[in-house]
C-alpha cells in the first residue's frame, strides 16, 4: 500500500487541530507524513502542531483555504495526499479504507461518508453534485444515514473536508484557485478534473464525523458571502461564451433561490454583498480563464443533475431543488 501524506489546513483552530492530530495516531494505516498548513493563526496552533510532530507550513497572514492547501501541498512528499479539515474526526480505518479502495479501482481521488458531529445518525454529506445553475449539493446532507448512502460509486465531485487525492492530480488539473479563497474551490477543482475525464470514487465504509464550517460558522455572514460570490466565479471561469443562451435560465433560478435560505437566516445582506463581489470579479476571472468546451460541460452538468434528481426522489425532495427544476427545467441528454 502506497504511503500517504496527510495535509491539514488550519486557521485559529488549535483545540480541534490537536484533537485531530491525536486521532491520526489511531489510524490503522499510519500516515507517512503529516503537514499542517497554518493560515496565519494567532492562537498557538502552529506551535502546538510542531510539538506533536507535524511538519508546519506557516503562512504569515490569513489567506484562505485554497492558498493554505496549495502551500501545504508543496511540502507533501508522497503519492497520495489525504486532505482533512481540522473539524473532521475520522474513524480509525478511514485512511486505510480510502487507499485500499482507490488503489483497487485505479481512482484518482476518493471520499467517504461524513456524519454530523452533533447527530451521528444523520449525514453531513457524501460526495458533491453541481447543477447547471452553478450551485452545489453535498449529497445526503441532513438525511438519515441509511442504505441509500451505502453504495460505492464513481463520482465527479468530492468535498475537500475529507478527501484522498493522488498528488499528481494537481500537476494535471492545476492547484486550487486561490481567487476562491474558501468554499467551492473544491467544486472548481473537481470540475477541472471532470472536464478531463478524471473521476473519483465514493467509499461509504470510510467514515468520519464533521462539525461543519467550524472555523467561520455554517451560516455566518462570511460563509454566505463567500459561497454567494464563488457561485458566480464558477460561471465566469467555466461557462462558454453563449452561457446565457445555454444556461442563463438555470443560473438565474439557482442563484436567486439560494438567496432564500440566506434571507431566512438573516444573511440576505451577506448574500447581496457576495453577488456584488462576484459581479465585480466576473470579467477579470473570465479574461484569465479558458472556458470549457460547451459539449463537455453540458455533459458533466447533465450527468450531475440527473444524479441530483435521482437521489432527491429517493431520499425526499428539498424545497430548493424542487423549485430549481421547476424553474430551470429537467437536465438535457448532455451530449458531448
Amino acid at each position: 500500500m502506497a504511503p500517504v501524506s496527510v495535509l491539514i489546513p488550519n486557521w485559529n483552530g488549535r483545540a480541534r487541530l490537536v484533537a485531530l492530530l491525536d486521532r491520526l495516531r489511531e489510524q490503522t494505516l499510519t500516515p507517512a507524513q503529516i503537514v499542517v498548513a497554518d493560515d496565519g493563526s494567532t492562537d498557538g496552533s502552529a506551535e502546538a502542531a510542531a510539538s506533536l510532530g507535524a511538519e508546519v507550513v506557516g503562512l504569515r497572514e490569513h489567506v484562505g483555504f485554497a492558498a493554505a492547501v496549495n502551500a501545504g501541498l508543496a511540502r507533501c512528499r508522497h503519492e497520495w495526499v489525504a486532505l482533512l479539515n481540522n473539524d473532521v474526526t475520522p474513524e480509525a480505518d478511514w485512511l486505510e479504507r480510502l487507499v485500499t479502495a482507490a488503489e483497487a479501482a485505479g481512482a484518482w481521488f476518493a471520499c467517504g461518508k461524513l456524519l454530523l458531529a452533533s447527530d451521528p445518525q444523520r449525514l453531513d454529506g457524501t460526495f458533491d453534485l453541481l447543477c447547471r445553475g452553478a450551485t452545489a449539493w453535498r449529497a445526503g446532507s441532513g438525511r438519515a444515514d441509511d442504505k441509500l448512502w451505502d453504495q460505492p460509486r464513481a463520482i465527479q465531485f468530492a468535498g475537500f473536508s475529507a478527501v484522498l487525492l493522488r498528488r499528481e492530480l494537481f500537476a494535471i488539473a492545476g492547484p486550487l484557485d486561490e481567487r476562491f479563497g474558501s468554499y467551492l474551490e473544491d467544486v472548481d477543482f473537481c470540475l477541472r478534473c471532470a472536464l478531463r475525464g478524471i473521476r473519483g470514487l465514493y467509499v461509504p465504509q470510510a467514515r468520519g464525523r464533521h462539525a461543519g464550517s467550524a472555523t467561520l460558522g455554517r451560516w455566518s455572514a462570511a460563509t454566505v458571502r463567500l459561497i454567494a460570490r464563488n457561485q458566480l466565479l464558477l460561471v465566469a471561469k467555466h461557462y462558454p461564451a453563449d452561457w446565457k443562451r445555454r444556461h442563463g435560465r438555470a443560473v438565474l433560478a439557482a442563484q436567486l433561490l439560494w438567496g432564500l435560505p440566506a434571507l431566512r437566516r438573516g444573511r440576505f445582506g451577506a448574500w447581496i454583498r457576495g453577488k456584488q463581489e462576484g459581479l465585480r470579479m466576473f470579467d477579470s476571472i473570465r479574461a484569465s480563464s479558458v472556458p470549457a468546451e460547451p459539449g463537455w460541460l453540458d455533459s458533466v452538468l447533465a450527468d450531475s443533475e440527473r444524479q441530483i434528481l435521482k437521489l432527491q426522489r429517493a431520499s425526499g425532495r428539498d424545497a430548493y431543488w424542487r423549485l430549481y427544476f421547476l424553474l430551470a427545467g429537467a437536465p438535457s441528454a448532455g451530449q458531448r
